[in-house]
């Protein structure tokens, strides 16, 4: 089949970088010269798991219409499609005269695997695909320890991290969209109900970076709602991570410790990626969850009796997000007074969350459930009650998402505390094959 568009050109592929400025692939395409064709894929290998009114499909589609409006300005358009990237790519290659293809490195597994197939696809018909470092400042092999393995353990990392960002040169100037430089052509930008699609009712939140000064200040109380909803627009790249973090290392350390333990989570999935479905710490592979599905289920729902851990869940099932500290509660409680497997609350996680990151997701379950790398170990089990009298002393925060809290319909603890405390401790120690963990 003959190439429908003669013309020589490039193209970009929007994935996990949906912003026009400082966008490291996009910038070196623009400098490339020739007409720059921009690109999306609706991938159905993800989207076909997805309910069809999934917020963070909204929230891409809302970006790309944004984007595409800017794009206008120039004469220029998206073009989307949707379906499997390989077949197509497959396609694309046979309906344009692409001269390179221009991308920012995606480090999940399934990332990985798709880029190698369509590498290979481009590389058939003599196609350069060029890739570039953008949604991290180190990648996987920029931050090791002097024999050149992975750091598994967080503080040395950091501050080896700290030491190459310090000695690190400035980053160059994003550059402009060229207007000579974007591929003139006027597709018409499709609905969500055109890609299989409807609106839904939760939204992202807008990110609010006036927060950062005093992140340490208010991390840790829910009820204060003083976080910057970064993590979806970090996680979608609607914002540049070299922004973010040099805005961080001048105004809070304690939030630039937030990005850097984002990297090294993904350092360490791209190092370990048995991790995905498996235990960090092999030596826990013996542990007896219960995996009570009644008691998963009032977990789920927000019924647990313990208001901390119910506030913290209905909060995710009604926005989609949770406060850092609440995570940490809810799932504490699953692993350990639960006894269920962290693979469990992981994948609900993963379907609730508007900031669902691999890396980051697994890391901090398997730090919770003590199985992870420079996880928390065993012994030591959160009591909900005492984390709500030191971080929601006036319950406010409970008072917000546990609209029954203050009468006798309120369930009381389906387990009590120091009993889960005990039986969690037994467990553990009986399963792990290491006793020195």
């Amino acid at each position: 089949m003959a190439n429908t568009y003669n013309q020589k050109l490039n193209i970009f592929w929007f994935r996990r970088d949906l912003r026009l400025e400082d966008n490291r692939a996009l910038d070196n395409a623009l400098a490339e010269g020739l007409p720059l064709l921009p690109l999306f894929i609706f991938d159905t290998n993800i989207t076909g798991e997805l309910p069809d009114d999934d917020p963070r499909i909204s929230f891409i589609h809302s970006i790309l219409s944004e984007i595409d409006k800017e794009l206008r300005k120039y004469g220029s358009s998206l073009l989307i499609r949707k379906g499997d990237p390989e077949k197509t790519w497959k396609e694309l290659v046979v309906s344009y005269d692409i001269n390179t293809v221009f991308i920012n490195r995606d480090y999940e597994p399934y990332a990985v695997a798709r880029d190698k197939k369509i590498e290979k696809i481009l590389s058939e018909k003599r196609i350069p695909l060029h890739s570039f470092r953008d949604q991290v400042i180190f990648e996987e092999n920029d931050i090791v320890k002097s024999d050149s393995k992975p750091y598994t353990v967080f503080t040395p990392y950091k501050n080896k991290w700290m030491q190459n960002f310090r000695q690190a040169a400035r980053e160059t100037a994003a550059r402009k969209t060229e207007d000579k430089n974007l591929y003139k052509h006027n597709p018409v930008f499709p609905s969500l109900k055109e890609i299989g699609f409807r609106e839904s009712h939760v939204n992202v939140r807008t990110f609010d970076l006036s927060v950062i000064k005093e992140y340490d200040k208010y991390r840790d109380y829910p009820s204060a709602d003083r976080t910057s909803y970064l993590s979806a627009h970090l996680r979608f790249g609607t914002v540049s991570i070299r922004n973010i973090t040099r805005l961080a290392f001048e105004q809070n350390q304690t939030f630039l410790g937030e990005l850097i333990w984002r990297e090294f989570f993904m350092q360490i999935l791209y190092h370990y990626p048995h991790v995905v479905t498996e235990n960090f710490r092999r030596s826990y592979d013996d542990i007896r969850w219960r995996n009570d599905e009644e008691e998963f289920r009032r977990w789920c729902n927000g019924e647990t009796g313990y208001p901390m851990v119910d506030a913290g869940m209905r909060q995710l099932n009604e926005t989609g997000y949770m406060h850092n500290r609440v995570r940490m509660i809810t799932a504490g409680f699953l692993c350990k007074h639960l006894l269920i497997d962290w693979r469990w609350g992981e994948a609900y996680f993963a379907r609730k969350l508007l900031d669902y990151e691999l890396s980051s997701n697994n890391g901090n379950w398997q730090w919770a459930a003590g199985t992870g790398c420079d996880a928390a170990p065993y012994f030591r089990v959160f009591n909900p009650d005492l984390q709500q009298k030191k971080f929601d002393p006036e319950k406010e925060y409970i008072r917000k998402w546990v609209d029954k809290y203050d009468t006798t319909s309120y369930p009381g603890p389906m387990v009590e505390h120091e009993i889960a405390r005990q039986r969690a401790i037994e467990v553990y120690k009986a399963g792990i094959r290491n006793k020195s963990f």
